[in-house]
């Protein structure tokens, strides 16, 4: 994945349901389901090969958590990236920003982003983003094993 493809999903969406893209963000709805059990839906995109570092996914309460220190990187399950008018951003969410490569830095774009950086996805919470700012939690499209 890449920011022009998710903008592109965005102005789609938009132009699709007559809106102003202005007033378009994503939702993003972490899928229980298993991936082979998962349809693609009509509006917005399944996105499937992100890894996080420094913490991990917690299926059980549907929250980020503590990583147990073993595993550098846990896969995350299929996250929909849902268009929505007027979203609402919850309180309880950690913005994690979601890079190409695990080498956060990149060359600075027109648009003022590193060009390794993607999107941040709004990921279910029960601790402040400071708490996981600290600990570097970020997202990868990419990792080496």
């Amino acid at each position: 994945i890449n920011a022009e493809y998710m903008g592109g999903t965005l102005q789609n969406f938009a132009r699709k349901h007559h809106l102003s893209v202005d007033t378009v963000s994503f939702n993003f709805i972490i899928m229980r389901d298993d991936l082979m059990k998962i349809r693609q839906p009509q509006d917005g995109v399944m996105v499937h090969g992100l890894y996080m570092e420094g913490a991990r996914w917690n299926p059980h309460q549907q929250i980020i958590s503590e990583y147990s220190g073993k595993e550098l990187y846990c896969e995350m399950p299929v996250i929909w990236f849902k268009p929505e008018v007027n979203r609402t951003v919850y309180e309880n969410c950690y913005r994690c920003p979601v890079y190409k490569t695990l080498r956060r830095a990149g060359t600075l774009s027109t648009t003022g982003h590193s060009t390794n950086y993607v999107i941040d996805v709004n990921l279910p919470s029960d601790k402040p983003d400071s708490h996981w700012i600290a600990r570097s939690v970020a997202c990868f499209c990419e990792v080496i094993l």
